[in-house]
This record gives C-alpha cells, structure tokens and sequence, in this order.
C-alpha cells in the first residue's frame, strides 16, 4: 500500500504471555485485514531518506512509489517498490524469523541498501534504459534468462559489490540495479573504491546518463498500481518455506575430526554438546556461507542443519577452550562444500 495509507485495522504491539497462541491466530489473519502501512514505522523514515537521496543526486523527476509487499522487488516494467509487510510491525518479524530462520535486510542499514537498489530497479523502468543500446554494451542482453541458480565469481571485478551474494552478476537488469545502489549511496565513495576495477565503466554511465534523464518526467510511471494481499499468513508461508533438503550422511568422519567423541570425566558440566553448538552459531555460519559463496541459503542451511542433526546422533562434543577454533574449522569445511556444490555439482566430489 502506497505511502501514508492508513486502514482501520491494526496490530497489537503490546506483550503476550503466551506468544504460541498469539503466534497461531496470527497465521490465520489475512495479510490485508492487519492495517499494516508505512506511515508511523521505522520505514517510513528510511523511505524518505531515499527520496533525499535520489533529490540530492539530481532526480528531481523520480520520485518511485514505495508500498508493503510480501517481498522485495520491482515489478517488471513497472517503477515502483515493494518492501516485505512484516518488517512495517514487530512481531511480524519475529514471526518472519522463526518461519523463514532468517530476515532479509533486517537492520536501518541493510533495508537502505535494498530500497536504493529497487530504486535502480524502478529507475531502470521509468526511463527505459534496458531498451537502450549503450545498456545493452554495459550491462548485456536485457533478455538473457532469469535464472536463481546462478554461479557468481566473488572474485570478479566487472561488478560492483553491494546485496549479498554477488547479486549484480544474476542478471543484467540486476547487474544495473546494483551498480545504480553503489552510485547512489553517499558514503561509497565509489570513484576510489571502483577506479581500477571493469565495472568502473558501468559506474561511469549511471553518472553521466542517471542525473541528465532524472530531471526529466519519466515517460513510464506506476499510475494507480497496488498490490492486494489477500491471502492468510498461514499461506503466504506455505508457499514461501523453503523445504528442507535431503543431505546423505557422507560428513560423519569428517565431524568426528572437528569435534570431541567424548567428555573428560568430570567435565560433564563444562562441554557442550556439538548439536547445541551448531544450533547456536547456525545463524552466522549459514549467512557468511552464503554471503561469500553465493550459494542459496537453503541448501547451505539445509547442510548446516544435517551436520547439528548428525552431531546429536554421534553424540560429540565442543571442548569450550577450543571453541573458537572449532569455529572456524566447521565455517571454513562449510564453506569448502558449499563451492564444490555450486561449481562441481554435489557437495562431494566424487
């Protein structure tokens, strides 16, 4: 719903004591009866600090519109933004959390960086430019298929570096998106950071051709576009939860190796059990393996989870001196399988 909207209905935000029973009659609202909006939240403070943004560099003319969503993204050809409902309301997102065990740009910081690249997005289709042949030269084919199992080089500098994952190498109409954000953002200090890499070129077009087109009304605009979301909160998550997926126990050995097969005597109190161990730090390990691997994050969260589940029927052990190296050494394996499932296939090479 655009900006400001109001609705008659709310969400409480007031405290429960017994947030299961809360947690099961919200599943059962439907999304459009929680008189969600913008107005009052968090985001909208966010959302107009993009505007002054886009005003600063020049876009008197751009102004996209921003509604709650239930997910984020630009529709195609369309120049609007939608941003995910649940983080307009706080338990909603603690909702968001335990069903999806993960938030999609949670933080001030990270909801400005996905509003500034949907902006590209929106930017993108105001004015046209994947239609464009300089476009095309810079960014490719706006056609090329749109696929999720992308491989991305994190090593690569023809692309600049902003949404986790590599995300400008998914598409070119990604790949313009991001290079837009970079530019955008007042702090990226882009002409330093990017001056010797091949994607300073695309970084040069967005700041020759973005502010000239950006005083100009756009020739494309969303007119009265809105989205309803109609369905219950039950739904939306059966339809979203990504399923778990099947790992074959090929790592017992080498879990074995990373973590302790018995506790001293004595030392019942001071160790942790490895399953424990895994559920705590499960968080971290699945977001900077994915992060820096680019691996989609329910395969690598599946992995994770497989070796907690494993450690639990081996019964290992985390002696807490050593921790912090079992730490590293379960991040570091993890990430190893996850680059031989993203560039060989399987995540053992057989």
């Amino acid at each position: 719903m655009p900006l400001g909207k109001k609705t008659q209905f709310e969400v409480s935000e007031a405290s429960s004591d017994d947030w299961s029973e809360e947690r099961e009659r919200l599943l059962q609202r439907r999304i459009s009866e929680l008189g969600l909006k913008l107005e009052g939240t968090r985001l909208e403070k966010l959302v107009e600090q993009l505007y002054e943004e886009l005003q600063t560099a020049g876009l008197q003319e751009f102004r996209p519109l921003v509604f709650l969503s239930d997910e984020w993204g630009c529709p195609e050809g369309v120049p609007v933004i939608g941003i995910p409902f649940f983080l307009a309301n706080k338990k909603l997102s603690r909702l968001e959390e335990e069903m999806m065990e993960t938030i999609e740009a949670e933080t001030d910081v990270e909801i400005l960086s996905y509003l500034r690249h949907e902006a590209g997005h929106a930017f993108n289709y105001a004015y046209r430019l994947y239609e464009t042949e300089d476009w095309h030269k810079l960014f490719g084919p706006y056609s090329r298929p749109y696929s999720e199992d992308y491989q991305p080089n994190p090593f690569s500098r023809n692309f600049v570096r902003h949404i986790p994952g590599w995300y400008a190498q998914k598409h070119p109409d990604e790949d313009f998106a991001e290079t837009f954000a970079v530019w955008l953002n007042p702090s990226s200090d882009w002409r330093d950071v990017y001056k010797d890499w091949g994607c300073y070129k695309k970084l040069l077009y967005v700041d020759r051709v973005v502010p000239m087109l950006g005083k100009t009304r756009p020739p494309v605009t969303a007119g009265d576009y809105r989205e309803e979301l109609s369905f219950s909160l039950a739904e939306y998550y059966k339809r979203l939860r990504p399923s778990e997926i099947d790992i074959p126990a090929y790592f017992d050995g080498d879990l074995k190796d990373i973590f302790e097969r018995r506790v001293p005597t004595g030392k019942e109190d001071e160790w942790q059990s490895a399953s424990e161990f895994l559920n705590r730090h499960r968080k971290d390990i699945v977001g900077k393996v994915t992060y820096w691997t680019g691996l989609n994050d329910t395969l690598v969260r599946s992995l994770v989870n497989h070796f907690r589940d494993r450690a639990k029927e081996l019964q290992l052990w985390v002696n807490p001196a050593k921790s912090g190296t079992v730490l590293m050494e379960l991040t570091a394996y993890t990430t190893t399988l996850a680059m031989n499932k993203l560039y060989k296939g399987d995540f053992v090479i057989k």
